[in-house]
């Protein structure tokens, strides 16, 4: 009888150790991502801080590609707003994606515990 019961609990652990590593890969993942779009958010909101003390007259250019075209402040402070709120609206769908992934692994990991006791029962 116990032959079973161990390929089980072999199978359980073994895919229970894969999932966690993929899990892992993941969280570091959107973790990596999170880091990378506060800088892009804080980058931006340093630049329209900038911006926001130069009169209204001064010429403003936005980068693109190898040249620069000529734009008004208002387009200038309206992309920097948007880049800021596409940024936090991402964060907080990868924090989300975060805390899915930790709960599933969890869960996972309460079912082999749940399996082990009820093993040890019988």
């Amino acid at each position: 009888m116990s032959g079973p019961v161990d390929l089980e609990l072999k199978k359980a652990f073994s895919e229970l150790q894969v999932k966690m590593i993929d899990t892992q890969q993941k969280v570091k993942l959107a973790d990596l991502q999170i880091d990378q779009l506060t800088r892009v958010q804080k980058h931006a909101k340093l630049t329209h801080g900038e911006i926001s003390q130069l009169p209204d007259s001064t010429r403003l250019y936005e980068g693109v590609g190898r040249m620069f075209i000529h734009q008004s402040k208002g387009e200038i402070n309206n992309q920097l707003k948007g880049k800021q709120k596409t940024a936090d609206e991402k964060i907080k769908e990868l924090e989300q994606k975060k805390v899915y992934l930790e709960r599933s692994v969890k869960e996972a990991e309460d079912n082999i515990r749940e399996m082990l006791m009820s093993r040890r029962t019988q």
